[in-house]
């Protein structure tokens, strides 16, 4: 069954953007309707290269993000996600991801969706609209100049993002932008904008497609690259893992098997002189230190394994 829109036309603020690369018409789904299905999903399989090549396009803008936020993480700083909609979900799946995989509190990475928490499980795009919202979410979060803002807005133009990216411009917190659109059709000033140029949509205008997959791509770079420099990963090794369930109780005690060259019941008896933690297990059992004296090495060394070893003249498998 169909629905009707219940946005209110009287009061709609007319903005024309079909001169946006993100809301113009993609030639080769002309006939989409009338296609055999095996030609529509061939035709998004070879659509779904696009994503790629443009977060290759925009290496050097990613790199320049993760080397900008791990400084202010370093020095107490937070890095907020915020979008509506697709965009919004987007931040929220990644910063959720990030508590499990790397130990972090939930504080350090956060992400911040035009209506909340309702916005995840129901449509609320109306929301993208409000310029005022975005500025009070971030203040309600203690927003400062010493945290990091990934606004996320593919079209370019969503006045809840870009609001946001001004409020934190001004009070001077990192101000990074995501986009699909090119330079030539919206010229922004940020401190970093990442492009991902990803076309027009297969379905004209939805964005929930090429340009959602790109910029997923770009935050799962964003937030491991940010983690690894800051030392929750030796070598490609989840070191920081949190151990909420068996299968990461697992994924730890193989972590420290392999690089320890020990059996199940040592590694688990140094996971539990350690608190649990695998990274702290590791220097333990390899320097036969104390919690206390590996708490102290990690604290010496920006809580980096690697330099820890280096200090101790320890070397793993």
């Amino acid at each position: 069954m169909d629905r009707d829109s219940n946005y209110n036309l009287k009061r709609a603020k007319q903005v024309n953007r079909g001169t946006l690369l993100t809301e113009k018409s993609n030639n080769r789904s002309n006939n989409l309707d009338s296609i055999s299905t095996y030609e529509l999903v061939d035709i998004f399989v070879d659509e779904d290269k696009k994503p790629q090549q443009a977060v290759s396009k925009a290496k050097d803008q990613i790199t320049m993000a993760i080397d900008q936020i791990v400084p202010k993480l370093r020095e107490g700083g937070r890095l907020f996600y915020l979008g509506a909609g697709t965009s919004g979900r987007l931040g929220v799946l990644d910063a959720a991801e990030c508590p499990p995989t790397f130990c972090t509190s939930p504080d350090l990475v956060q992400a911040v969706i035009a209506g909340g928490f309702k916005s995840l499980v129901q449509s609320s795009e109306s929301q993208e609209d409000d310029e005022s919202s975005s500025i009070k979410d971030l203040k309600k979060r203690g927003f400062s100049e010493f945290d990091c803002l990934v606004g996320i807005s593919a079209g370019g133009t969503t006045p809840y993002v870009l609001s946001a990216l001004d409020y934190c411009k001004r009070i001077g917190g990192l101000n990074i932008l995501i986009t699909s659109v090119p330079e030539i059709d919206l010229l922004l000033e940020y401190d970093i904008i990442i492009r991902l140029i990803t076309g027009p949509e297969l379905i004209t205008g939805s964005t929930r497609l090429k340009a959602a997959t790109a910029t997923k791509m770009t935050l799962n770079i964003i937030s491991t690259g940010v983690m690894v420099k800051l030392g929750k990963v030796y070598k490609n090794k989840m070191i920081d893992v949190s151990i909420s369930n068996n299968k990461l109780l697992d994924r730890s005690t193989r972590i420290l098997i392999e690089l320890l060259d020990i059996n199940l019941d040592e590694a688990m008896n140094l996971l539990k002189i350690s608190n649990g933690s695998t990274k702290k297990a590791i220097l333990m059992g390899i320097g036969k230190l104390s919690y206390n004296d590996a708490l102290d090495i990690l604290s010496r060394n920006e809580q980096s394994l690697r330099k820890s070893l280096d200090e101790l003249g320890l070397e793993l498998i």
